[in-house]
């Protein structure tokens, strides 16, 4: 698998969150097919993501978009 330059041990890094992930599957489950093992992480992945708490904007986040924005404003002269 390709990535940019600097990235790898961010790739090898999530290979192996990956890797653990479906060990844990085949661990709980029993032998799967590649198929039937590939479908039941992603659905586990995915479920990890969609139930991870929202991230707050801090206030210091939301005057740096407003700053953007009045940048962009001025820009297009709005």
């Amino acid at each position: 698998m390709g990535c940019e330059d600097g990235q790898e041990s961010r790739l090898i890094e999530l290979g192996r969150i990956v890797d653990a992930r479906a060990r844990e599957i085949l661990d709980k489950i029993g032998p799967l097919t590649e198929n039937s093992l590939l479908a039941t992480l992603c659905i586990v992945l995915a479920d990890s993501i969609h139930n991870r708490p929202a991230v707050a904007a801090t206030d210091s986040d939301l005057r740096e978009i407003l700053a953007r924005i009045r940048e962009i404003k001025h820009k297009i002269g709005a």
